[in-house]
């Protein structure tokens, strides 16, 4: 069986075929420009759903490279979790997580804690649509009534006001509806 390989884009390449779909031109000449086939940028287009994916960035919540490399260095010295912890200004059993999650004592490395961490925060996430089923179900039927997803959430902000996860906004059910995470109902 001969294995087809996805087509791999450079991030200059991206924000070109991300800037020539925001201007209407047509994925034919987006790819000739790039001297790439049109079906492998139609590939990253339909992916993300014809949207501009939002550009990545790290959470002020989670450690940082200079933080993890802190970490490297206190276990390098013989420090104790709770001593690593104190000079970052972070709860200890954070520290002993990231220790444990990235090889231990013995083989933690930041660089490589740092890679598996980014690669991991870039996981699919499910929709909402895929996550709260009786949502799903009620979107579905609205629009099998050939509803537009404006009216959808418009009229599910009456039916159940205060219900958080019965809310939905028209830009998730637009995008959803491309979703290859999005389970058939």
């Amino acid at each position: 069986m001969v294995r087809i390989r996805r087509p791999g884009f450079s991030d200059f390449e991206k924000a070109e075929i991300w800037r020539g779909w925001k201007s209407g031109r047509t994925l034919r000449s987006i790819g000739r420009g790039l001297g790439r086939r049109s079906s492998h940028v139609r590939m990253l287009v339909a992916a993300n759903g014809g949207f501009i994916p939002a550009a990545r960035r790290r959470s002020t919540l989670v450690l940082s490279r200079v933080e993890r490399e802190e970490i490297s260095r206190g276990i390098a010295a013989g420090h104790s979790m709770r001593a690593i912890a104190t000079s970052l200004k972070r709860a200890p059993s954070t520290v002993s997580r990231e220790i444990a999650r990235h090889g231990g004592r013995e083989a933690y490395r930041a660089d490589a804690a740092d890679r598996a961490a980014w690669n991991y925060a870039r996981r699919a996430k499910p929709c909402r649509l895929a996550t709260y089923g009786r949502l799903r179900t009620a979107v579905v039927k609205k629009l099998r009534l050939q509803w537009s997803p404006e009216q959808i959430s418009g009229w599910l902000k009456e039916e159940y006001p205060g219900v958080l996860d019965m809310q939905i906004s028209h830009e998730t059910i637009y995008r959803s509806l491309c979703s290859p995470l999005l389970p058939s109902a």
